[in-house]
C-alpha cells in the first residue's frame, strides 16, 4: 500500500457539495489522523487516501469513465467497500453493491444468477472484489465485464487469480484526473429489502446522495471529531453517515456483523461517538447491559436506531443506558430520513409510540390511498413525502413510478398525526389482514401485544386456513419467568381493540427468528403456521371422510 506524501487538493474542495471532494481535502489536511478501524488494523488518512487514489487509477485503466457503473462485491464492511465507492465517485461513475440486498446484514450473499442479472440491468462494466470474494467475482466476469481485486489493508498474501486485474501502487493519480462534478449524474443504485414484494433498484443522483450525506450532523463536538461504528452494511443506510463523519475529519469503525459484546467493547475501547442500529440490535444491547452492568458510555453522543417499529417499553429500557444519545429514525430506502425522535423527545414517555416530527427538510402529507386527497388532521392516511433525499427513480422504470401525480413520493406506510404533531404509524398498504370482513393492521396488534408486561417482542401476520379464510396469527417472546397465557393475551388484545384483531393462534419463542435484515422473519413464521394449519385441515378432512 502506498504511504507517500499527500497529494495537493484544491482549497475549494474544503466546502464542495461533492462529499468525496471534501473527504480528500480532509485527509490531506490531517494525513496522520486515524481514518478506518477494521479487523485489528488502524488505517491513517494518508493510507486511506493512497488506497483511494490507487484504486481510482485502476478503475480509470479498466475503462471507467463518467457515467459508467462499477459493481462492488466485497466482504461485509470491508474497507474496500468504502474505498472503491469513493474512487468511482471521483471519476463520476455510479456504484452498485451486488453482494446482498438487505440493509441490515450482508451475511448471506445473493445467488450468482441474481448477481449476474443485477450486473446486466445496471450496465456494470467493472466488478470490484476483495480477497474473500475473488473466486465468485472471477466466475461472473465476461468479455463485457472486467474484474478487479483490491488488496486488504495489511495483506501480504499473493493474489493469483488471473481473471481479475490487480491494483498498482503509487500511481501518481491526482485531482486533475478526476471528473468534473455533475450533480445530475447517477451516483448509486441500491435495492429495497423486499419486505413488501420483489426488491427494486433505487437510483440516486450525485445531488441526492450528497444531500443525504450532508444532513447527518457530523461536525466535531467538544471531544473532537466523531468516531462512527458501523455494524450494518455501509452499502446501505449507515453508508451516508460514515461518509459524513469521515468528510468532517472523523473516523469509521467497521464491524462485519452485529455482536453485542463486540459493540460494547468498541464503545469503551475506541471512544465511539456515533452508531446506527437496527431496532433488535438496540434491544440486545440493553439486555446485555442489564446483565453485565454499567459501562463507561460517556463518549457516545448519537445512537440512531430504525428499521422496524419499536415498542415504547423496550425503548424506555434502553434509555436506562443511552439516555443522552438515543435518536429514532423513520425513513425508507426510497425517501431517506423522513421523521425522527431526538434526544429530548425520548424524555417524554407519551411520544415513544410515535416516529416523531418530520425533519425540517422534509415535506409530509397524509393522503387517502384511493382518492389521493389529503386526510383531515388525526385521520389515517398514506405517508407521502418530498425531500432532497428522495430517490431519482426506480431502475428501468418511469421516474414517476411510486409517486403521486404532483410529484410526492408514496411510501406505502399508513399513519396519522397525533395531538403533538408527531407521526404515528398504523400499518402498510398491502399488509392488511382481512379478518371477518374487517381490515386488521398487524402493527396495531403488535403494539397492543408489546404493551402487555410479559411480552418482550411480538409479530403479527395473516394466514389463510384450509378453507382459504385469512386469520390473525401472532408470535411472541416473553420475558424470562413471566406469565402470559394465550387466554390473557387474547383478552388483552380484545379489550384494547376488538374481536377481529384477536389472534386465533399465538406461538411462543425464546427469541423471535430474525431474517438477514434484522427484522422478525414473518415469511418463516407464516410458513410454519400454514404447515401446522394444513396438518389440521388434512386431519379434519380424514375424520370427516371416516365419519361418512
Amino acid at each position: 500500500m502506498s504511504v507517500g506524501p499527500p497529494v495537493r487538493i484544491p482549497l475549494s474542495w474544503a466546502r464542495h457539495e461533492h462529499y468525496a471532494f471534501r473527504l480528500l481535502h480532509t485527509w490531506t489536511e490531517h494525513p496522520d489522523a486515524p481514518a478506518v478501524y477494521w479487523s485489528g488494523h488502524c488505517l491513517t488518512a494518508r493510507e486511506s487516501l493512497s488506497s483511494v487514489l490507487d484504486t481510482a487509477a485502476a478503475l480509470r485503466d479498466s475503462g471507467i469513465t463518467p457515467g459508467g457503473t462499477v459493481a462492488l462485491l466485497t466482504a461485509a464492511n470491508h474497507p474496500t467497500a468504502l474505498f472503491a465507492r469513493y474512487s468511482a465517485h471521483l471519476l463520476g461513475a455510479a456504484v452498485v453493491s451486488v453482494r446482498a440486498a438487505n440493509p441490515r446484514s450482508d451475511a448471506e450473499m445473493l445467488p450468482p444468477e441474481v448477481q449476474a442479472e443485477v450486473l446486466r440491468d445496471t450496465g456494470s462494466r467493472l466488478l470490484v472484489a476483495d480477497e474473500t470474494t475473488a473466486v465468485r467475482a472471477a466466475a461472473l466476469v465476461s468479455p463485457a465485464l472486467r474484474g478487479l481485486v483490491l488488496p486488504a489493508p495489511g495483506s501480504t498474501a499473493p493474489q493469483a487469480d488471473s481473471a481479475l486485474a490487480k491494483v498498482a501502487e503509487d500511481t501518481g493519480f491526482g485531482p486533475d484526473e478526476m471528473a468534473p462534478y455533475d450533480p445530475e449524474a447517477r451516483a448509486r443504485v441500491t435495492f429495497t429489502s423486499g419486505t413488501t414484494g420483489l426488491p427494486k433498484g433505487i437510483v440516486q443522483s450525485y445531488r441526492t446522495w450528497n444531500a443525504t450525506v450532508g444532513i447527518y450532523p457530523a461536525a466535531p463536538g467538544p471531544g473532537g471529531p466523531g468516531r462512527i461504528l458501523a455494524v450494518t452494511p455501509v452499502s446501505h443506510t449507515v453508508g451516508s453517515m460514515v461518509d459524513a463523519v469521515l468528510a468532517a475529519g472523523g473516523c469509521a469503525v467497521l464491524h462485519e456483523h452485529f455482536d453485542a459484546d463486540e459493540v460494547l467493547d468498541a464503545f469503551g475501547r475506541l471512544d465511539v461517538t456515533d452508531t446506527y442500529l437496527a431496532v433488535p440490535h438496540l434491544y440486545r444491547l440493553a439486555e446485555r447491559l442489564s446483565v453485565g452492568g454499567r459501562l463507561d458510555l460517556s463518549a457516545l453522543r448519537r445512537v440512531v436506531y430504525s428499521g422496524t417499529p419499536a415498542a415504547p417499553h423496550r425503548i424506555a429500557e434502553a434509555l436506562r443506558w443511552f439516555e443522552g444519545p438515543l435518536s429514532q429514525l423513520y425513513g425508507s430506502s426510497e425517501a431517506g430520513g423522513i421523521c425522527g425522535l431526538d434526544q429530548l423527545d425520548h424524555q417524554e414517555t407519551e411520544l415513544l409510540g410515535s416516529v416523531g416530527r418530520p425533519f425540517p427538510w422534509v415535506g409530509l402529507r397524509l393522503r387517502d390511498p384511493e382518492t389521493g386527497r389529503d386526510v383531515p388532521r388525526g385521520a389515517s392516511g398514506e405517508v407521502c413525502v418530498r425531500s432532497a433525499t428522495v430517490m431519482d427513480g426506480y431502475l428501468g422504470l418511469d421516474p414517476a413510478e411510486g409517486s403521486t401525480p404532483d410529484g410526492w413520493l408514496r411510501t406505502g406506510d399508513l399513519g396519522h398525526l397525533d395531538v403533538y404533531g408527531r407521526l404515528r404509524l398504523t400499518g402498510r398498504l398491502g399488509q392488511v389482514i382481512k379478518s371477518g370482513g374487517q381490515k386488521v393492521h398487524p402493527v396495531a396488534v403488535e403494539r397492543v401485544l408489546t404493551e402487555y408486561p410479559a411480552v418482550r417482542q411480538a409479530v403479527v401476520f395473516g394466514v389463510r386456513d384450509h378453507d382459504r379464510v385469512e386469520r390473525v396469527h401472532a408470535a411472541v417472546s416473553l420475558y424470562p419467568g413471566s406469565e402470559g397465557d394465550d387466554a390473557r393475551l387474547r383478552a388483552h388484545v380484545g379489550a384494547r381493540l376488538d374481536s377481529a384483531h384477536v389472534p386465533v393462534h399465538i406461538s411462543r419463542w425464546p427469541e423471535l427468528p430474525l431474517n438477514d435484515s434484522g427484522k422478525p422473519d414473518v415469511r418463516y413464521l407464516r410458513g410454519l403456521a400454514q404447515a401446522a394449519d394444513s396438518e389440521v385441515g388434512v386431519r379434519e378432512s380424514i375424520e370427516e371422510r371416516g365419519a361418512v
